[in-house]
């Protein structure tokens, strides 16, 4: 057990089997994962619980909460699921970490162990969203849930910008990070609020602020959320998402927008191609010892920040010396127990972990690599593949593009981070299972069916505290 916290944490993490349980009895079934992923991920505590072969995370408890809930309630649905080719790639990538350890002499305990851990991570979450987020309009929801949660955050956000990240400590009794690392430069502070690090918070708000501006730029989005006109809280979500100060969140939220908004006038797919290639043109360069870094940090330095740059090109040394250590071992990687990292001749560890491409390349390989690339992006390459871009901003496809285009840049977001948020993957899972559709089955039921999905939203709610006000009475009489 890591990070053990106050008594908060296990009451969290042992009572949200049971608000799964409850929403599935009060929402529509098609509702609860999207709720139960984002509310989750947003409010659970960064904590860590070993028991036999199972890190419970987080998104572990949020997987193995709608798993059980699912075979109780919705096992119709659970069952539901068939496999498909592009469902390799994911496959495999949640059992790589097995072949590493056989490769390396680990034995089956460990590969099986760590397997069970990434398919919880990754696996899990791509499975919900294969078999639950495959029509457009729950897409939408998914969409539409996310940005009210970035809304709720703004409170949150604006608490730990002026008071310092404390509301983890204050809920759950400890830091989930470093403290040092959420201070400023210039003053001031990064917000974690329930993320593991303020770059992971920056990245939700990005994806809030991101999916958010898109729908209100194509007219999907509602008149109004949470009583409001729409653009006043997606402005305020925006501005609070600047004031992070999260500058490769900026470039990404900006860098969306633009890709999305060119593809659409242009009619072509050339820079969300272009945007898949750049992982595997750094990775080469950076393998290969063709770059270092040293260009782009000495521009950073002159132009925006010298602290940035001294943090940047700290992760591209760290970086160098991994990518070496990595290929001296076999295809299959060096596997666990910190075999990747670098050690002086004392037993001192020399090496700092940042991004996830080069972990990997380091315990799983370029076998691993391989299939974490892929299972990243193959989901952008269906959909860029599947509809076309002048379909992009209608009703239908206005939040899944956002979401393909997001996913690709999740994989260049993690050359030099490792952030893996569990939702990406229902996004992934999502974009596959809606695009696989036969061709009887019609891509899109809003077509035919135009769903406010947030009037829908707006009425479960209404239910649901009808129901719970009705309960409480019950319970006080």
């Amino acid at each position: 057990m890591s990070n053990p916290g106050n008594i908060l944490v296990p009451v969290a993490f042992l009572s949200w089997p049971f608000i799964v349980v409850f929403l599935y009895q009060k929402l529509d079934k098609r509702f609860v994962p999207v709720v139960a992923y984002v509310a989750g991920w947003m409010f659970l505590p960064c904590a860590e619980y070993d028991i036999f072969m199972l890190k419970n995370t987080k998104s572990a408890v949020i997987g193995y909460s709608l798993l059980l809930s699912a075979m109780i309630f919705d096992k119709d649905k659970l069952f539901s699921y068939r496999f498909n080719k592009v469902d390799l790639p994911i496959l495999l990538w949640c059992t790589a970490p097995f072949f590493s350890s056989i490769a390396n002499g680990l034995g089956v305990y460990d590969g099986m162990s760590s397997t069970l851990y990434t398919s919880i991570k990754w696996g899990i979450p791509y499975f919900f969203g294969r078999i639950y987020f495959t029509d457009t309009d729950v897409l939408k929801t998914l969409a539409l849930t996310i940005i009210i949660g970035g809304i709720i955050y703004i409170p949150l956000s604006w608490f730990e910008l002026i008071m310092s990240p404390q509301l983890h400590r204050l809920t759950y009794g400890f830091h989930q990070h470093s403290f040092l690392q959420s201070l400023r430069e210039d003053g001031g502070y990064r917000p974690m609020v329930f993320m593991n690090h303020g770059l992971m918070a920056a990245m939700w708000m990005m994806l809030a602020s991101f999916i958010a501006t898109w729908l209100y730029m194509t007219k999907n989005i509602p008149k109004k959320i949470l009583f409001f006109p729409s653009w006043v809280p997606i402005t305020a979500l925006v501005i609070t998402f600047l004031m992070y100060q999260s500058m490769a969140s900026i470039f990404y939220y900006i860098t969306s927008i633009c890709i999305l908004y060119f593809t659409v006038k242009m009619k072509k797919k050339i820079l969300v191609i272009l945007l898949l290639i750049t992982p595997y043109l750094y990775i080469l360069t950076r393998t290969t010892g063709y770059w270092d870094g040293t260009n782009f940090t000495d521009y950073i330095a002159e132009n925006i920040s010298p602290a940035r740059a001294q943090s940047l090109q700290f992760r591209f040394d760290n970086e160098t010396i991994l990518i070496d250590k990595a290929l001296e071992g076999s295809f299959f990687g060096w596997g666990g127990y910190g075999r990747a990292r670098v050690f002086s001749e004392s037993g001192k560890d020399l090496s700092t972990t940042d991004g996830l491409w080069v972990i990997t390349l380091g315990n799983q390989g370029i076998y691993g690599l391989t299939w974490l690339l892929l299972s990243v992006q193959l989901p952008t390459i269906f959909f860029i593949q599947k509809v076309k871009p002048k379909d992009w901003e209608n009703t239908s496809f206005a939040a899944p593009s956002a979401m393909a285009v997001f996913i690709a840049f999740t994989m260049a977001d993690n050359l030099l981070n490792a952030m893996a948020n569990p939702i990406y993957l229902v996004f992934a899972g999502g974009l596959h299972g809606l695009l696989i559709k036969d061709s009887s089955d019609p891509l899109s039921s809003e077509i035919n069916n135009d769903i406010n999905v947030l009037e829908e939203i707006n009425r479960t709610m209404s239910r649901f505290l009808s129901d719970s006000r009705k309960s409480t009475s019950k319970f006080i009489t």
